[in-house]
């Protein structure tokens, strides 16, 4: 009788996985990448939704591991999230998003799900973890600054006239190859929690591993800055187009790759918590938690990029290149150190930087404003309803 209960509960959980997982697709990891190519007009918002949904996909089948476990195991001590935590967790988390959604701000899903892990798993008596919470703080208080900042400078490089398009755009295709090369994918190395491309074709040179790897990101930064150089001497207009749908594509698998584990974690802890025998092996989980992104950026995510498209900043393809460079460095980032990262924070803060460029009329300060509030709040809230909601639900049973 106990096992059938834990069974229904996992269901439940799974139901609950599944339905985070479409609202992270239809807010942030569905809408913010491809976001700024809709404002500079390259890519329409059905297309754009469309690609999105694709390619969080593969991003969370191959980079989703990392995040997942820590989301999952990382965040609290001393005990393990039971499957009726998960399901409460994962139901909180996704009603402030959607809350967010329908109302047309962007609430960051990375802020409402780590909340309620964490609100969650402390009502259950388990211990904080400060160390990785002083680990996502700093990330998350950085993000604004180095993403604005490195979005503002890289799009008063572009818009200078002193410099053109083929010495400029080459060398940040160089900077976005040397960053290609070196981001880890799961199944390239899956038992130590994967590899870079550089490291796995370094491993087949006679020299030292670090000057391998540093040979494979030269040359994948030069390969791709030439190709970007040629393709702007053929048409610099349609050059422009490619390299920032080509950009938006690769945040978008990013953000597979990181927000998908804010849907898995908490499911991959609840099978752990029970005593039932059933070996799920993680990728099974993240292929789950893939279809619910994708379900979800064809479903949802149309709002979402007109809202942050339209309203942050109207963008032409320079700033949205800048906006979406520096994003996916930091989206990086949190996938290789295992970090939950909020998309809309990234990308907010890079649209807002590269905008800035151009002058602040662009910007909707009030908008920017209720943003950081409801980014702020819906954590807070996230860690208070989790623990309460624990605490309640212990007394009564």
């Amino acid at each position: 009788m106990v096992a059938l209960e834990q069974v229904l509960i996992l269901v439940i959980a799974g139901g609950a996985s599944f339905i985070m997982a479409w609202t992270i697709g239809a807010g942030s990891s569905g809408s913010t990448p491809f976001a700024p190519a809709v404002g500079a007009h390259v890519i329409s918002i059905m297309r754009a939704g469309f690609f999105v949904g694709i390619l969080g996909f593969a991003g969370a089948v191959l980079q989703g591991a990392n995040v997942a476990e820590a989301v999952g195991t990382g965040l609290v001590g001393g005990v393990v999230l039971t499957a009726p935590a998960a399901m409460v967790l994962l139901l909180l988390a996704a009603g402030l998003v959607i809350i967010g959604i329908f109302t047309g701000y962007p609430i960051a899903t990375a802020f409402t799900a780590t909340g309620a892990v964490i609100g969650v798993g402390l009502g259950l008596g388990g211990t904080p973890v400060w160390p990785a919470y002083i680990e996502i703080a700093t990330l998350w208080m950085l993000t604004p600054f180095v993403g604005g900042g490195v979005a503002y400078l890289t799009a008063r490089i572009l818009r200078n006239d002193s410099v053109s398009d083929r010495q400029s755009i080459p060398v940040l295709g160089g900077i976005v190859g040397l960053i290609l090369a070196n981001i880890p994918f799961t199944l390239l190395r899956p038992a130590s929690g994967g590899a870079s491309i550089a490291a796995v074709l370094a491993a087949e040179f006679p020299v030292p591993s670090l000057a391998g790897v540093v040979l494979i990101s030269l040359l994948f930064a030069l390969l791709l800055a030439l190709l970007l150089r040629r393709d702007l001497e053929s048409n610099a207009e349609k050059a422009q187009h490619r390299f920032l749908l080509g950009l938006g594509g690769l945040v978008a698998f990013s953000a597979g790759g990181s927000q998908v584990g804010l849907a898995v974690g908490p499911l991959l802890a609840a099978f752990h918590g029970t005593s039932i025998s059933v070996a799920v092996p993680l990728i099974a989980l993240l292929l789950f938690g893939g279809v619910g992104l994708l379900a979800g950026s064809w479903m949802g995510a149309p709002r979402m990029i007109k809202a942050i498209a339209q309203d942050y900043s109207s963008l032409g393809p320079r700033r949205s290149i800048a906006a979406l460079i520096p994003s996916f460095a930091i989206a990086q980032t949190a996938v290789l150190f295992g970090i939950p990262v909020s998309f809309n924070e990234i990308i907010v803060s890079a649209v807002v930087g590269s905008g800035f460029s151009a002058g602040s009329a662009s910007i909707s300060k009030r908008k920017m404003l209720y943003t950081a509030m409801a980014w702020v709040g819906s954590l807070a809230l996230a860690i208070g309803a989790g623990y309460g909601t624990m605490q309640m639900l212990q007394i009564v049973f």
